[in-house]
Formats: structure tokens, C-alpha cells, sequence
């Protein structure tokens, strides 16, 4: 039975070893160290996880090293695919392997309507008698979901959807979504809008940096739940030093990087992203050293 969808969810890095293959083994050591810093669930597959440079036997192993933790955390599957069948695919991998969520990235590439897009949610919906939550990244899907659609209307208002992953900084949207269905779980999906989102009414944050920094965040959602804001916001700031240091020289890099040296083999990110320069290492450490609350 799905838990109340709410609190710190890693969006999980996909570790590689040293030949760039998948390695479960790591990936499990850093779900139980993440879970250790009391994290509440985990997003398995996503952006974080490099997921359209994975292949598909990869992305469904992801899945099975995550489900052995579905007794101890909120697990949600990204099964977000070009095609709809390959979805569907994903998405029965997850639900057989008891996932109690998943979540879904638009179909990218191609210009498709509005009427094609709902379809591709309806049809996934219907394949595994589960609803979705929409993986709302346009920066990354080049995908607007324009709220005045009575397409998209329906769709946020029915039964194949049940939440948003908000991955952008546009927080209005994010509010509009709340107004046009209240049912909705929304979870903020940038680190660096964790007080904004929460200000507005998110259960939940989805991060990438959760991987290499919970217990910084998990310091600022539990003093925004105390009411302490100005230091919550304080604590946000410090953590947008950081980002904005990874952003600088490569997200992706800079959390397996991070890892790495917290003593989790994330291994390098899979080509065209490269690892960090030691120039860019150096940058990454004085972010952190200066910013990190550990």
C-alpha cells in the first residue's frame, strides 16, 4: 500500500563502475546510507540517473536493486519514455516489482499535441491500473503544459494522474496546478526552490544533491515544518552556493564526484558528460566547504 506521498525523496544518482557499466551493488549502499539520513523515499530512474543514456535492461535493473527497500521508503519509478509502449513496459516492471508510485517525463522529440500527450498518461494509466505523476521538467523535455488547455485540464483533473514532480523554477505554475485539482501531490522537484515550494503547499522535494547532501536539506525541511524560517531560508541559501557551484561545472559530474569522495564509487557520468577537471574539483570542495551542513 502506497504511503503518504510527502517528505525527502532522492532523486537516485546510477552509479557506473570502472568499465561504465551499472553497478547494483553500489547503488544499494548509497539507497542505505540516503536512508540512514532519513531520507522518506526515493525516485528511481530520473534525470539524476542519467535515465535516457541508460539502456533499457539497465534502467529495469535500477528497479529491482531499489525494490528490496520498498518496506522501508516510498519508491517511486520513472518509466518516462519516448514511446508509449516502451512506458508501459517500465512502468509493469515497477509495479511488479512494488513500486508504490510512478512517474512519467512526456514523450520527448517529436512536436506532439496536447491530445497526444494526455493519451500517453491515459494509456499508461490503463496498461497497470495505476495513476501517474506527471515529471513536469520543460528545461529538459522542452514540454509546456499550458494550464488554459482544457486538454490538460481533464487530464490533471483525472483519475490516470495523481501528482506532479515540479522540476521548475516557475513556482506559480506549480500553484496553479494545486488550484486547478487540490487532490494533487505535488512534489518540488529543483533543490534550490525547497523554502518556495513548501511556502506554496508541496508535500514533498525530489533532489539531485539529496544523493551527496541529505542531512543539509532534511535540516531545512524540518525547521520550515517548525515555523523557524529565517533560519530554514538561511539554510537554502547556503545549499543555492552550492548548486550554483555544481551547475558551474557539471551537476551530474559534480554529485558523482561528491560521492566519491564520501566514499560511495558513483564512478564517472556516462559520455558526452565528462568528469570534473581538478580545477573543478577544487571549486566544487571550497562550495562546500564553505556552505555544507552535515
Amino acid at each position: 500500500m502506497a504511503r503518504e506521498m510527502m517528505g525527502i525523496y532522492v532523486a537516485s544518482a546510477t552509479p557506473f563502475n570502472a568499465s561504465g557499466e551499472f553497478d547494483g551493488k553500489v547503488l544499494e549502499q548509497l539507497m542505505e546510507r540516503n536512508l540512514s539520513e532519513k531520507a522518506d523515499g526515493f525516485f528511481l530512474g530520473g534525470s539524476s540517473a542519467e535515465c535516457f543514456m541508460l539502456s533499457h535492461e539497465e534502467r529495469v535493473a535500477a528497479f529491482e536493486v531499489a525494490s528490496q527497500f520498498k518496506d522501508k521508503a516510498d519508491l517511486i519509478a520513472h518509466v518516462g519514455s519516448l514511446s508509449t509502449w516502451e512506458a508501459i513496459d517500465f512502468a509493469k516492471e515497477a509495479k511488479k516489482l512494488g513500486f508504490q508510485h510512478i512517474a512519467a517525463t512526456p514523450p520527448l522529440y517529436y512536436g506532439f499535441t496536447s491530445e497526444e500527450v494526455a493519451n500517453y498518461y491515459y494509456d499508461i494509466s490503463k496498461a497497470v491500473d495505476m495513476p501517474l505523476i506527471v515529471y513536469n521538467f520543460p528545461g529538459n523535455t522542452k514540454r509546456e503544459f499550458d494550464l488554459s488547455d482544457p486538454v490538460y485540464q481533464k487530464m490533471f483533473t483525472s483519475s490516470a494522474i495523481e501528482g506532479v514532480k515540479h522540476t521548475n523554477q516557475v513556482v506559480y505554475q506549480m500553484e496553479r496546478f494545486m488550484v486547478l485539482n487540490p487532490e494533487l501531490k505535488i512534489l518540488n522537484g529543483f533543490d534550490e526552490t525547497m523554502v518556495a515550494g513548501l511556502a506554496l503547499g508541496a508535500q514533498g522535494n525530489i533532489g539531485s544533491t539529496f544523493n551527496c547532501m541529505l542531512p543539509h536539506y532534511r535540516k531545512i525541511y524540518d525547521a520550515f515544518l517548525a515555523g523557524q524560517i529565517d533560519e530554514a531560508r538561511e539554510m537554502q541559501h547556503k545549499a543555492n552556493n552550492i548548486m550554483a557551484a555544481f551547475c558551474k561545472v557539471g551537476l551530474i559530474a559534480a554529485v558523482k564526484y561528491v560521492l566519491q569522495t564520501q566514499g560511495i564509487a558513483a564512478g564517472d557520468p556516462r559520455k558526452p558528460f565528462v568528469p570534473l577537471t581538478a580545477e573543478a574539483k577544487a571549486y566544487v570542495d571550497k562550495a562546500l566547504a564553505e556552505n555544507l551542513i552535515m
